[in-house]
């Protein structure tokens, strides 16, 4: 593990955050939630300078941000921080995190996809609209990705754009994050007048929920602080591994659910499981 971090120094993140019913209720029909203090401000300080060195040491942008294409734009994507770094570890593993992911999918259980790291730079593009289950090779409704800043972000960055309940729809698209998803998506919720949601600013510590099947977008960013964001995906525990019917997924089945065949559970030592009832 490469840390300059005394361990001691970080928070447990292990007690419990309550969600009421209506919480559940909110998320299971929307598919997307925001919960404000889902780790606090000293947590998060324990957490952040770690993570944000780890990030900056592994960025592997070469070109400025007006240079790059406009998936290069939007961030710079770090993953599988946790098997590198020990604050990373204790954050992405955190059990109260993967509980709220469980409650909030009532499941059982659930184990780790993976983290990213997700920093948008200062004069960062937008993320185009997209869902992220295009790129999962997972049999399952249920799963759900926790969406962290790591830092304030104000109200002009805000949090993603959400559609709402589009998470009920399954694939839309079989296109992944571009110019041209960005644009056909765009067109079909501007066309269908479908409902969305950004909750605007979000204080570090605060986090977003959302399905893998909901419809998402995120603003550039305008301002000239780095916007960083730790993304955590789970799955239901029981999920098994499907058939890959695009280069990503096949990608995604190799990478990180090492061993795991088609219909096979999908467990690989990358998919620890981090809370079961």
């Amino acid at each position: 593990m490469h840390s300059n971090v005394n361990s001691s120094q970080l928070h447990s993140l292990e007690d419990p955050y309550h969600l009421s019913e209506e919480q559940i209720a909110a998320y299971q029909s929307n598919g997307h939630i925001m919960l404000r203090s889902v780790a606090s401000a000293e947590e998060i300080n324990s957490y952040e300078p770690a993570i944000e060195q780890y990030v900056r040491q592994h960025n592997h942008h070469t070109k400025p941000v007006g240079e790059r294409d406009t998936y290069g734009k939007a961030f710079i994507q770090v993953g599988n921080i946790w098997q590198q770094n020990e604050a990373a570890k204790r954050f992405v593993l955190a059990k109260r995190f993967a509980k709220i992911a469980a409650d909030l999918m009532g499941v059982n259980g659930v184990r780790l996809y993976h983290d990213q790291a997700l920093f948008k730079e200062p004069g960062g593009g937008h993320t185009p609209w997209h869902q992220d289950q295009v790129y999962w090779p997972l049999d399952t409704k249920h799963t759900i990705t926790l969406w962290m800043p790591l830092v304030s972000i104000s109200e002009e960055v805000g949090s993603m754009t959400f559609v709402d309940g589009s998470h009920n729809s399954g694939y839309m698209t079989r296109q992944f994050i571009s110019d041209e998803s960005h644009k056909t998506l765009g067109s079909y919720i501007a066309g269908k007048g479908l409902p969305t949601t950004n909750y605007g600013a979000m204080s570090a510590g605060d986090a977003t929920f959302h399905a893998g099947w909901t419809l998402h977008s995120a603003p550039g960013n305008p301002t000239d602080q780095m916007r960083e964001v730790m993304t955590i995906i789970y799955y239901a525990d029981g999920t098994r591994a499907m058939e890959p019917d695009s280069s990503a997924r096949e990608n995604d089945l190799a990478g990180w659910l090492p061993g795991v065949k088609p219909g096979e559970l999908a467990v690989s030592p990358l998919n620890p499981l981090l809370y079961s009832r």
